[in-house]
């Protein structure tokens, strides 16, 4: 089976793209054109009927949220994290769910907050939600101080994940403020980031994705050789 990935540059498919990248897993990867608003075609909501990417054809099916997408290339493969009989499963499910269901969703209302509530509102809804993430990656840094999310030797997609988290708020969106979040002032999750830009799996990212010499580190908007990451 060669799996779809449906992406667009800079977009959370980018984490699936590591994970896949990372497994040695064969895929395709199918461009979702963001600036002809593809996303929200009859096509691609046949494949997520809530026009959000990314989403992976599978043998079962389509499958989005990237959080469920992530998980079922671990279980299904292994080498992506924690099986269902490790005693760290635990562990990496409540991190992956921290990062899919409070982290990734806090960016979402950050980054397109007019989505969420009337205009009136919308300064005060940035500056709680930049308060909330403030203290999401004060948690995360404390995990991470033993190296991967999970510690052990080798990453999983919780690192994967953890990386682009990192990297969208130092860039996005361009007309707000973004000085309110900086890598340096958390030592261990730059260190973590400086370990999955050395990842094959980022090199071959990179080259797809226009992502940079340095997309965890010290991000720059992407120049993708197809696609907008906007």
């Amino acid at each position: 089976m060669t799996y779809v990935l449906h992406y667009a540059p800079d977009n959370a498919s980018l984490i699936v793209r590591l994970a896949l990248e990372h497994r040695g897993l064969p895929y395709r990867a199918a461009l979702v054109d963001r600036r002809a608003k593809a996303q929200e075609s009859a096509d691609f909501r046949a494949l997520n009927p809530n026009g959000l990417i990314p989403v992976l054809e599978t043998p079962e099916g389509p499958l989005f949220e990237t959080g469920a997408i992530l998980l079922y290339l671990a279980d299904r493969h292994g080498g992506l994290g924690p099986g269902p009989d490790d005693p760290a499963r635990g562990d990496f499910l409540k991190w992956l769910f921290f990062l899919s269901n409070t982290i990734h969703p806090a960016l979402r209302r950050l980054f397109y907050s007019e989505k969420y509530i009337a205009p009136a509102h919308v300064d005060a809804l940035r500056a709680g939600t930049r308060n909330d993430l403030a203290q999401h990656y004060a948690t995360l840094e404390i995990q991470a101080v033993g190296g991967w999310l999970l510690g052990g030797t080798a990453p999983t997609v919780l690192d994967f994940y953890t990386a682009a988290l990192l990297r969208w708020p130092v860039l996005y969106p361009a007309d707000q403020p973004r000085d309110w979040f900086t890598l340096a002032a958390s030592p261990a999750l730059a260190r973590l980031s400086a370990a999955v830009e050395a990842l094959p799996a980022t090199h071959a990212l990179q080259c797809a994705e226009g992502l940079g010499d340095t997309p965890f580190t010290a991000p720059r908007y992407p120049q993708p050789p197809e696609g907008s990451a906007t």
